[in-house]
């Protein structure tokens, strides 16, 4: 394998070993998530994956909680966090560009002043009764606008935005049941019924607490990496053409044998890509739907089992020069077998790494079987 002509590595391996060693991998100083497919609680295993392989910059090309592309800026690499969702670029402006603006008091208190007369209305003409509350509407109404009026320019204020943002974004999943919006569901909220699943607490505390707690978290979370890192908000295969000494690959996860509805980021979690969009957000709702749900304006190759293939086989030519990294699971389409032999046809040499992992909302859970996260490393 060619090596990016970029490719500039500080120390060999025993330095990276050592420095690495005294990383803090306690994964509760971690950013909370609550999205599918997180991460988050396997970084320790994949750090000690990754501090095995000699590399100083990453591109983690479908970032989403930016659990991992967070994981490689606290082991001192260049990271560039990607996601072609809107709300998930947030995160990583926050999180992983972002090396010192934090949010003070007088943000947090601004953020959720009260509504005023030429406070826009759009989330509580809209969605009444479909996510939550009418005066919850409202204050998220006021809050997405209090936020925009902090201006979209360089400088410490994207940051500023991007903290307010990841707040705001926590607030509305721990607030949902199932943490989605892929239902109209508010009434589950409410229902006198025995409990089997979801956080009443959770729901009952006001989105104003939620938001302080999430704000002060999003502080703590702040740090400067060893190495400059930014965030950018691309599909994976309309990337520009940059070196990167390793790419790690975290796509939907697509089955046979299933419609595959959560694989799909931006039905899940459309919601929160709309109070990014907030003033064009009339225009890309599919009111068809009975969730209000967007429209899917370009069709993904990663949710579609016919086609994803032969976007895997696009990124390893359009990342021949780097490692390349994928988190995958048993019985995806493509295959593991597929994918291994797609990578050797390029010229790599492959090796993988398994644990089993316990997935949230998978009906398999616990049956170590079905639930393994598998690595696959091409070098």
């Amino acid at each position: 394998m060619s090596i990016c002509k970029t490719r500039t590595l500080t120390g060999g391996r025993g330095t990276t070993r050592r420095n690495n060693a005294e990383l803090n991998l306690d994964v509760r100083l971690f950013p909370t998530t609550r999205y599918q497919g997180s991460k988050r609680k396997i970084t320790p295993w994949l750090w000690d994956c990754f501090h095995k392989l000699d590399f100083s910059s990453a591109l983690d090309a479908f970032g989403g909680t930016g659990s991992v592309s967070y994981l490689l800026k606290k082991m001192g690499k260049k990271v560039t966090y990607n996601d072609v969702l809107r709300f998930n670029h947030q995160v990583g402006l926050a999180l992983i560009e972002n090396s010192d603006v934090t949010l003070g008091q007088k943000d947090i208190d601004f953020a959720q002043m009260p509504p005023s007369k030429s406070t826009r209305s759009f989330v509580r003409d809209t969605f009444g009764g479909v996510y939550f509350t009418d005066e919850e509407n409202k204050w998220l109404d006021a809050v997405v606008d209090r936020i925009d009026a902090l201006g979209s320019g360089a400088g410490r204020s994207i940051y500023k935005r991007a903290l307010l943002y990841y707040a705001l974004f926590q607030s509305c999943l721990i607030k949902r049941p199932f943490n989605l919006f892929h239902r109209r569901n508010l009434y589950l909220r409410f229902a006198k019924v025995d409990r089997e699943f979801g956080n009443k607490v959770s729901w009952d505390k006001s989105f104003s607490d939620h938001f302080a707690s999430f704000c002060a978290e999003a502080n703590k979370l702040v740090f400067s990496g060893q190495k400059p890192c930014r965030a950018i908000c691309y599909d994976v295969l309309e990337l520009p053409k940059t070196c990167y000494d390793l790419v790690y690959l975290d796509p939907p996860y697509l089955t046979r044998n299933s419609t595959n509805e959560s694989s799909n980021y931006l039905r899940c979690y459309h919601f929160l890509e709309g109070l990014c969009n907030y003033d064009i957000w009339g225009e890309l709702i599919d009111y068809d739907t009975p969730n209000l749900r967007m429209k899917q304006l370009q069709a993904s190759a990663w949710v579609d089992r016919e086609r994803n293939t032969k976007a895997f086989d696009a990124l390893f030519e359009k990342f021949a020069d780097s490692i390349i990294v994928i988190s995958y699971k048993k019985f995806g389409v493509p295959s593991i077998e597929t994918l291994i032999k797609m990578l050797k046809r390029h010229g790599r040499k492959v090796r993988t790494h398994s644990r089993h992992y316990k997935y949230a909302l998978n009906h398999q859970n616990g049956d170590a079987q079905y639930n393994r996260e598998v690595l696959l490393i091409a070098e």
